[in-house]
């Protein structure tokens, strides 16, 4: 019964601990007059993956990198199909032109290179992505976020939906966020992997969807509500952010400290993922916006993919 209070506790320490992060980050960057579209790819994309980043670092260095691979593929497709999906069913979600450019086709970019690692699984490698993997996935980051931030600075203007507050109180939002974050993420990871070892469950299957699903809210609740405010560039920023942030930075970081060992499932998993990411990016160029029965095809392809890999590791 305690690994199951506990694993309860971590998740709301990961949720909440994110919701001060962002509220923090998010005051900073008004007070920088940073666009909206801009903070939902960086700070709050950033600040939403905290939760993954903790789950996925601490799995890793932990010796749970089973959990810590499956976490950042299952908190990528639940970003993609559910927080996209149920952001339009509330309301259509059109897509800032800017976005459907540039960071719409780094997400399927990403997710093929994270591909092309995995599925070299067996080829004399023994199964891991490698320290040299995780170097060049943090390249990948850095290069992403200059671009991201020189394109802020040429359009530089006030942003009229961050809640600003004075600068002491967003930097103690940051750190009591991160704190939070950390403590919650160790408690998930601990209490995740003795749950999966009394219920039978592989390690992969509680990564893809336990852990997956709980370190997404924090997702999940920012961007319905920016898109019940109409703010497209913080709904749909915050998560394709989130899916690029998750491969290139969490698993460049965890693979860089330790080698991440592969679970040959996983392949069909990121080739999933990859077909996710492409209809994502046909959903929002169409007409510009991803509609209500776009969102719903999308909240229904994520029930049929958990009931995929329940099946799959139950068979």
């Amino acid at each position: 019964m305690l690994p199951y209070l506990l694993l309860i506790v971590g998740f709301v320490l990961l949720i909440k601990g994110a919701d001060f992060f962002v509220d923090g980050s998010s005051s900073v960057a008004g007070i920088l007059k940073v666009p909206s579209v801009v903070i939902g790819l960086t700070i709050v994309s950033i600040g939403t993956s905290c939760p993954e980043a903790a789950v996925s670092i601490t799995s890793g260095l932990s010796g749970n990198a089973d959990i810590s691979l499956g976490n950042v593929i299952g908190s990528n497709m639940f970003n993609l199909l559910m927080v996209i999906g149920v952001c339009s069913i509330v309301k259509a979600v059109p897509t800032p032109k800017e976005m459907l450019k540039r960071d719409m086709w780094w997400n399927v970019a990403v997710t093929a290179v994270l591909f092309a690692m995995i599925y070299n699984f067996g080829k004399g490698k023994n199964g891991y992505i490698t320290r040299i993997e995780g170097i060049l996935l943090l390249l990948g980051i850095i290069a992403y976020i200059v671009i991201v931030v020189r394109s802020a600075l040429k359009n530089r203007v006030a942003s009229d939906d961050v809640k600003i507050m004075s600068v002491p109180r967003s930097i103690i939002y940051i750190i009591g966020g991160v704190a939070a974050i950390i403590f919650g993420g160790d408690l998930v990871v601990d209490n995740a992997s003795k749950i999966a070892e009394q219920l039978g469950m592989s390690k992969t299957l509680v990564g893809l969807t336990i852990v997956a699903i709980g370190t997404s809210l924090p997702e999940l609740v920012t961007s319905v509500v920016a898109a019940k405010k109409g703010n497209a560039g913080i709904a749909l920023g915050n998560a394709i952010g989130s899916s690029i942030f998750n491969i290139l930075f969490i698993l460049g970081i965890a693979s860089s400290l330790s080698p991440i060992k592969v679970d040959p499932d996983l392949v069909i998993d990121t080739l999933i993922l990859i077909g996710v990411a492409v209809m994502t990016l046909i959903f929002a160029k169409t007409k510009e916006e991803v509609n209500r029965g776009e969102g719903i095809a999308m909240v229904l392809c994520y029930c049929a993919y958990t009931a995929y890999i329940i099946i799959r590791c139950y068979a």
